[in-house]
């Protein structure tokens, strides 16, 4: 079986799920409420399960006699449910009832006309204009009249379960109680109408309201004023049929343009107080007790908490879309940006006679700092004694508590120098090793790294140059054979060497990758040397090498290969502590911005890059897919999902085009899709820890991956043509 056929059927080979860590459930909860709050606020602007599909039905079989033939008000509450009872309203007595409200335009001339006509009324409010119009509720209340329930998105219930049922009075409830701190037992179904109307569909929605305690309020007359067919026909609509006649008047205070609703009113009151009519509430109309009650304790304190995060919601949001769409367009100008200056740097670095200047012939010393790296060491150092350049190798071995020293000594290659030191931490390792170091240029690798033959020669031809002061080779995954190094394998093609290859062009490379870099030792001695201020001392290196005036290239055939990962345990350690070092060397590097020359260009092109692309991006990245998610379920799912894959398509392409670049099969890319979402989750999770451990001072031990030393010497040879 061929290695690439030993690889697709890892990909496909099941593992076992392990426990979710607990430093998961900070990032996760921030998600969800996320996700909350942008349902929130599409409640609150009834987009969030909006349906404006009317149920028709012409049996009434299931519905009593003597509800179709009575009056408006039908009581199906407790004992009731069976034998429902329905209420006229008096004679001589008006109710005026107003749906769908309120609305900042029309509600509070409406209340304006009823004030001077000193009349009250009953409006039926939605959940959704509740928490837009907090201050519209109180004012209703406040002038004596009566609020009633006409559920929180405007759905019609018939075409519902009971729950959505359930869940529209609840949120209304809440809305109300937060708002005014009331309840209301009044309830108006959407799209009804007079009782009569009532069918085999709608009247079980009456009586699971009835159920829950709700008296359901129909209408007597219906003004169509939605319709605006005119004022004279409004008010001719309003007028009872029968002289004397108790009624109950639908009109609407928001929904649309109201200005004939709000002519007509006047005309409405003063023509039915010519005839000797009273307005009254319902409750008033009925002589029984207010329909609104003053809620306390456990549901006051919920509303008002609804409230406050609905109110957060819609104030947050709509700042929040704007900080998503500003990443986005700056996501899709990287884009365009490294697909530019990625082909600009092949050009330049391919092009026929190209060379840095001279040969680079002088003997190189490999630095290794070994820790505990008894599986690997074995085949590193055989790959270096495969080197066609002439090279020195010093093995610093920092303390290994494992075999690593016996095996690196009984190998005996007589091109390999051992140094054991106490454990003191790679910076430390690496900087006894330029210290033995016999020439001017060191090339730097890790324990677990394979190079090929031709890797060191590469890596130290761009020296011929002296403005270079560093070289950042191309580290490539060995160990690709499982999903997890697949989709490490995508990232470290396409997120780390097509950056290096815009960051090249740019003149503003941000790290040497600690696999494969190499430097000219004065320009190590300029700068101090490696540092242990940070976790990330490659990156910390880099940044002071621009600031010391040094140009850092990326040479892509310097290619090393390094054993990733094999466990997103130890991918979020490793990935951890890449974030938390990054944080620290920007930190540590900041006054480039504001320096002159080389270290400026850096600071105000370099910095900015990695800040807004390494650390700000990623940390909000994974609300695009929450945005994508909240798209599908409550919004356009065809749009939401449109726009998803053509993200998706863009970054497909981007990755095709970088492992076309490396010379690369592409074959791994049918991955991209679930490892897109997998490490925009995962970053961020990384990210929001790496910023807690920042902002609280914290202090990020450096965590020893466990290696396998599957990464063998095959690897430099079965994959890319020299």
């Amino acid at each position: 079986m061929s290695r690439h056929q030993r690889q697709r059927q890892s990909l496909l080979r099941p593992r076992r799920l392990a426990a979710p860590p607990l430093r998961f459930f900070l990032p996760v909860t921030v998600l969800a409420t996320l996700l909350a709050l942008l349902v929130l606020r599409g409640m609150a602007g009834n987009e969030v399960f909006h349906d404006e599909r009317i149920a028709v039905s012409v049996n009434k079989d299931a519905v009593p006699r003597s509800v179709l033939v009575g009056g408006p008000l039908v009581d199906a509450r407790g004992d009731r449910n069976d034998k429902p009872v329905s209420y006229a309203i008096p004679d001589k007595t008006v109710v005026l009832s107003f749906d769908d409200g309120p609305s900042t335009q029309w509600t509070p001339k409406i209340l304006k006309v009823l004030e001077q006509h000193d009349v009250r009324a009953d409006f039926f409010v939605t959940g959704a204009m509740t928490t837009h119009n907090p201050a519209l509720i109180r004012k209703i209340v406040a002038g004596g009249h009566e609020i009633g329930l006409h559920t929180f998105t405007h759905p019609d219930l018939a075409l519902h379960s009971g729950t959505r049922l359930t869940w529209e009075l609840g949120e209304t409830q809440l809305a109300l109680a937060g708002v005014a701190g009331i309840h209301s037992s009044l309830f108006r179904p959407p799209y009804s109408s007079t009782a009569d109307a009532l069918d085999d569909w709608s009247w079980p929605v009456t009586k699971d309201v009835g159920a829950h305690g709700y008296l359901t309020a129909f209408i007597d007359k219906d003004t169509d004023d939605w319709k605006r067919p005119g004022v004279d026909a409004i008010v001719k609509a309003a007028l009872p049929d029968l002289a004397g006649q108790g009624e109950m008047i639908l009109l609407h205070d928001a929904g649309g343009d109201r200005s004939q609703t709000l002519a007509a009113l006047p005309v409405i009151i003063d023509k039915l107080k010519a005839e000797g009519y009273q307005f009254k509430t319902i409750s008033e109309a009925l002589g029984t007790a207010p329909a609104n009650t003053p809620v306390t304790g456990y549901d006051l304190w919920a509303g008002k908490a609804f409230l406050w995060c609905t109110a957060f919601s819609m104030k947050v949001m709509p700042f929040l879309v704007v900080l998503l769409a500003v990443v986005g367009v700056l996501v899709f100008a990287r884009f365009a940006l490294m697909l530019v200056l990625s082909l600009i740097h092949v050009r330049r670095t391919r092009r026929p006679g190209f060379s840095w200047g001279p040969a680079v012939t002088e003997r190189v010393s490999v630095i290794v700092p070994a820790y505990n790296e008894q599986e690997c060491i074995t085949n590193t150092l055989l790959s270096l004694a495969r080197s066609d350049h002439p090279i020195e190798v010093i093995v610093v071995d920092d303390g290994s508590t494992d075999d690593t020293a016996a095996i690196v000594e009984s190998m005996d290659l007589p091109i390999v120098r051992l140094i054991r030191q106490p454990n003191s931490g790679k910076p430390a390792a690496l900087n006894t090793g330029v210290a033995a170091a016999s020439g001017d240029l060191v090339v730097m690798m890790d324990g677990d790294t394979v190079f090929e033959p031709g890797t060191v020669r590469e890596l130290v031809q761009p020296f011929a140059d002296p403005r270079i002061g560093a070289v950042a080779g191309n580290a490539k995954v060995g160990n690709r054979d499982t999903l997890i190094g697949a989709w490490q394998h995508i990232e470290y093609v396409m997120g780390f060497n097509l950056d290096r290859r815009m960051y090249d062009v740019l003149d503003c490379m941000p790290t040497i990758p600690g696999a494969v870099g190499a430097f000219r030792r004065s320009a190590l001695d300029a700068v101090g040397g490696m540092s242990d201020d940070t976790l990330a001392e490659d990156t910390d290196v880099t940044m002071a090498l621009h600031r010391g005036g040094w140009k850092i290239v990326y040479v892509e055939n310097a290619r090393a290969w390094t054993e990733a990962p094999g466990s997103m345990s130890q991918l979020w350690s490793q990935r951890y502590r890449w974030s938390y070092g990054t944080m620290q060397a920007m930190w540590k590097h900041r006054h480039a911005v504001l320096e002159r020359g080389a270290a400026g260009r850096f600071g105000r092109v370099g910095l900015p890059f990695v800040a807004l692309f390494m650390v700000l991006t990623p940390l909000l990245a994974p609300a695009i897919d929450i945005a994508m998610v909240y798209g599908v379920f409550f919004v356009d799912p065809a749009k939401s999902l449109g726009a998803w894959l053509a993200v998706l398509t863009l970054q497909g392409f981007c990755a095709w085009w970088s492992f076309h670049l490396d010379r690369e099969k592409p074959w791994h890319l049918i991955t991209l899709p679930v490892q897109q979402v997998v490490y925009r989750v995962l970053m961020y999770m990384v990210l929001l820890q790496s910023w807690i451990t920042a902002l609280t001072g914290g202090r990020l031990r450096w965590q020893k991956l466990r290696r396998t030393g599957e990464v063998g010497l095959d690897v430099t040879t079965s994959e890319i043509p020299a």
